[in-house]
């Protein structure tokens, strides 16, 4: 297997509080495990196609809130667009509509064709 992909944090980040410790860690080993090319599915992750192509939503439970990531696996590192705690079964459209913006910003400043 080759090296591990970097983290490339756009939006958001994962600290304790508002997120407990234990959900914490468990974020950082689904991480983890993105970073060394394994494929997450339910019910850690889910494809989001209205994000963009290669877009997932992270799913992290904890005691108070319900977490999600949505990231992009591209060639070369793990791409964070947001962190946030949601509320409703459905992701607001405000999030997939700033996450796609902030996935395409990124995309023009590193000169990447990944979108």
């Amino acid at each position: 297997m080759g090296a591990e992909k970097p983290l490339v944090w756009l939006h958001g980040e994962v600290k304790t509080p508002p997120l407990s410790r234990q959900a914490r860690i468990e974020t950082g080993v689904l991480l983890r495990r993105l970073q060394r090319g394994e494929s997450l599915g339910l019910p850690h992750s889910r494809p989001m196609p209205d994000v963009g192509r290669r877009c997932h939503e992270l799913r992290v439970n904890d005691a108070s809130a319900t977490w999600r990531i949505i990231y992009r696996i591209d060639n070369d590192a793990i791409v964070i667009a947001e962190v946030f705690s949601k509320k409703t079964t459905r992701t607001p459209s405000t999030v997939v509509e700033t996450c796609g913006r902030r996935l395409r910003a990124y995309d023009v400043a590193s000169g990447s064709r990944e979108a």
